[in-house]
Order: structure tokens, then sequence, then C-alpha cells
């Protein structure tokens, strides 16, 4: 039996790595991760989402690239959304003013290595954020937009395909198969 104890960084600790270090790191309960980057086409999917509704998004909403970090303090988590959008005033985590606290939507463009923690445990995460409404889960696989949305204290989930539309709240609109114009999913994967 191995008696190795696993450190557990504080919030202070990351803050403190994080201002040090060249890559972009993730908080989730007490260790600290690198965020890997991402390929063209994972690149493409999020602005290619962003383009689609930015005309569209209500005016009280500001959208916000992967630069912009996401604080979960019910879950100890600080992340990296692929897009995070904002409606109304933007409110800061107390321990870390340069993380937001309260997105209405976020977006993940799944990857090969992020695919089980983008559905799994960090979407639980996020569920824990009181503003937010609306997860999209952008497959890198298949031309499939999983919509995850509150309805009271439930989550309802449900998947959109090329062919199809994604609505949902604050003007968010757009067509799957629009969405997947920029790239090439079967030669993402190959």
């Amino acid at each position: 039996m191995s008696t190795a104890r696993r450190y557990r960084h504080t919030y202070g600790d990351y803050l403190q790595l994080e201002r040090a270090s060249p890559l972009k790191l993730e908080f989730s309960d007490g260790e600290i991760f690198a965020m890997a980057g991402g390929t063209p086409e994972h690149g493409a999917l999020a602005m290619q989402f962003v383009r689609l509704v930015s005309a569209s998004l209500s005016k009280a909403c500001t959208v916000y690239s992967s630069d912009v970090k996401v604080r979960v303090a019910a879950t100890d988590l600080a992340t990296y959304p692929d897009v995070s959008i904002v409606c109304g005033a933007v409110e800061r985590a107390a321990d870390d003013p340069n993380a937001v606290t309260n997105p209405r939507f976020l977006v993940e463009v799944t990857s090969p290595s992020t695919e089980d923690y983008d559905r799994g445990d960090k979407l639980s995460q996020y569920k824990q954020l009181p503003s937010l409404e609306t997860v999209l889960l952008i497959s890198h696989r298949r031309q499939q937009v999983t919509v995850v949305s509150r309805q009271g204290n439930a989550w309802i989930e449900r998947e959109v395909r090329g062919g199809e539309r994604v609505s949902v709240g604050e003007g968010i609109s757009f067509d799957v198969t629009e969405l997947y114009a920029v790239v090439d999913v079967d030669a993402a994967r190959a």
C-alpha cells in the first residue's frame, strides 16, 4: 500500500503559478493542470460559433474568448471555456479579479483528450453556477451540438445534428451545418 499523498494547492498557489506560467492553467479541487492547446479545427469551430451568433445576440450580452477564466466557487474550479457569454454586468470572483463568475452561456468544443471531462465532471461543475442557463458542447467527431439547458431545478440535454438549428435564449440561434462549414470533421479525425 502506498503512503504517498497528493499535494493539494490553495487557490493562491494557483494564481501565483499562473502569473509565472506561459500556459493556461486550470484549477480543480486543489489540483493544477496545464490546459492543452487546440487544433486548427477546434479554434475554427469556436470562432465560427461566435461569428454565427454575434449579430443576433442580445445587446446586453458580451461574448468572451477562451482567454477569459470562469470561476465556479462551489466546486473550487477555475477554467477557460472555449466561449463564455455574460449578459448584464460582469461579476468577478472575490479571490480572483480576472475570473468571471456569472456566465449565462458556456461553449466547449470537445477534443479526443477532453471529451469525457467536458461531458462529465466539468459539465457537472458548470451546472453549479447559479447564472448559467445553457452549455453547448460542440463535437469534434461529427456535426452535432449537445445542448444542456437549465429548466427550473433540472438540466435537460438534447442533441442537435447537421441540418437542424440550435436556438436558445438571448438570441443564440444557428444552423449546425453552417457551424461545421469551416471544418472537415472526417479529415480532422484522420
